[in-house]
C-alpha cells in the first residue's frame, strides 16, 4: 500500500513515521512537486491540484473537518479528483471534545454576565448585577453535524434550552429541532446565544446578515465556529451598535490573520480567537484514518465520506 503525504505545516516526519507503524507494510511518503509515482490513498491539507491530478486513488482524506479549499479548487479543475474517488473529512478526532470546551465556556461567560463585570471593572466600577435566568437564555446552534451533536449534548447538561436548525430535522433528547428556510425564523425568534457550527457550502455563504440577526432577541450573543465566510462582519458590528447583539465572540474570520484595520479588533464587545476553536489532534487523527483504510481495504462500511454535492 502506498500512501501520499502533503500538510503544509504540520511535522510531516512524525505522521510518515507514525503512520507506518499504525499501517504495517504500508508506505508513506511527503508528496513533492513532480512525484507522480503510483499512490493508493492521499492524506492532505490544501493540496496543489498537481498532488492529486490524474492519479487513480481509493481515497483521500482531508486532515480536518472541513473540505472547503478542496472542493473550491475542485469548482476550476474538476480533473483532480473524479467523483469516483471517495474523499473522506475528519468527522471528530478530538474536535467534539475541544468544542464543547469553547462554546461550554463562553456561554456561561456570557451567562454568568462576567462581559459586563469586566466591563464594570474598567471604569472602577463595583455593582452586582441581576442574574440571568437558564430559562431565558435559549442557545441556538446552526449545523447539527456531528460537532453540532457535541456541543449540543454538553449545553444540555447545564439546564440550558437547546435548540438547532439544519438542513433536515433531528431526534435528539432534549434538543428542540428546526429545518429548512420555512423554519428558520422560528428558530431565530427565541434564541439568546446563536452557535454557527455550519458546513460551508453555497448555500450557507454569507448567512448571518443583517436580516437574521435582526431575527434574533434584542442583546443576544453570537459564537461563531465554522467559517468566516458565514458572517457579514459589517452587518455584525451594526448589531452590536444597535443593541440586537450584546456581544459576540468570534474564532473564524473573513480574512485570516484578521487585518489590523479591521474595526473587530477595537469593539469592545468583540472578543476573538485566531482560528483555534478545535484543531486536529494528529494521534487521534491517526487512529480515525487508519482504522478507515483498514475497513476500506476489507470492504466494510465505513463513515466521514463527503458528500460532494453538498459540500459536507
Amino acid at each position: 500500500m502506498e500512501i501520499i503525504f502533503y500538510h503544509p505545516t504540520f511535522d510531516t516526519p512524525w505522521w510518515v513515521n507514525t503512520l507506518e507503524k499504525q499501517l504495517p507494510g504500508a508506505k508513506v511518503r511527503e508528496w513533492k512537486p513532480g512525484d507522480n509515482k503510483h499512490a493508493d490513498y492521499a492524506l492532505v491539507w490544501h493540496p496543489p491540484v498537481e498532488m492529486l491530478q490524474g492519479r487513480d486513488l481509493k481515497a483521500v482524506f482531508a486532515l480536518g473537518a472541513g473540505v472547503d479549499s478542496i472542493l473550491s479548487k475542485l469548482k476550476a479543475h474538476p480533473e483532480m479528483l473524479p467523483l469516483s474517488i471517495p474523499l473522506f473529512r475528519l468527522e471528530d478526532t478530538g474536535m467534539g471534545l475541544q468544542m464543547q470546551e469553547y462554546a461550554v465556556s463562553q456561554v456561561l461567560h456570557w451567562f454568568r454576565r462576567f462581559d459586563d463585570y469586566q466591563a464594570q471593572k474598567l471604569e472602577t466600577r463595583w455593582q452586582p448585577l441581576p442574574e440571568y435566568q437558564r430559562e431565558d437564555f435559549t442557545i441556538g446552534i446552526m449545523g447539527a453535524g456531528v460537532l453540532g451533536g457535541k456541543v449540543a449534548e454538553s449545553l444540555l447538561q447545564w439546564g440550558f434550552p437547546v435548540r438547532v436548525w439544519s438542513r433536515s430535522h433531528k431526534a435528539w433528547p432534549g434538543v428542540t429541532s428546526f429545518a429548512g428556510q420555512e423554519q428558520l425564523s422560528e428558530f431565530l425568534s427565541e434564541t439568546r446565544v446563536l452557535i454557527n457550527l455550519l458546513p460551508n457550502t453555497a448555500e450557507t455563504a454569507g448567512i448571518i446578515n443583517h436580516s437574521l440577526l435582526e431575527q434574533l432577541q434584542d442583546e443576544s450573543y453570537l459564537l461563531n465556529l465554522a467559517r468566516g465566510i458565514h458572517v457579514n462582519e459589517d452587518d455584525l458590528l451594526r448589531a452590536l451598535e444597535n443593541g440586537k447583539l450584546k456581544g459576540a465572540m468570534l474564532d473564524v474570520f473573513s480574512r485570516e490573520p484578521l487585518p489590523v484595520e479591521s474595526p473587530l479588533w477595537r469593539h469592545p464587545r468583540v472578543a476573538m480567537t485566531p482560528h483555534v476553536a478545535a484543531v486536529t489532534r494528529p494521534q487521534e487523527a491517526i487512529e480515525y484514518i487508519t482504522k478507515t483504510i483498514n475497513r476500506l481495504e476489507q470492504g466494510e462500511a465505513v463513515t466521514g465520506q463527503v458528500d460532494r454535492s453538498r459540500g459536507y
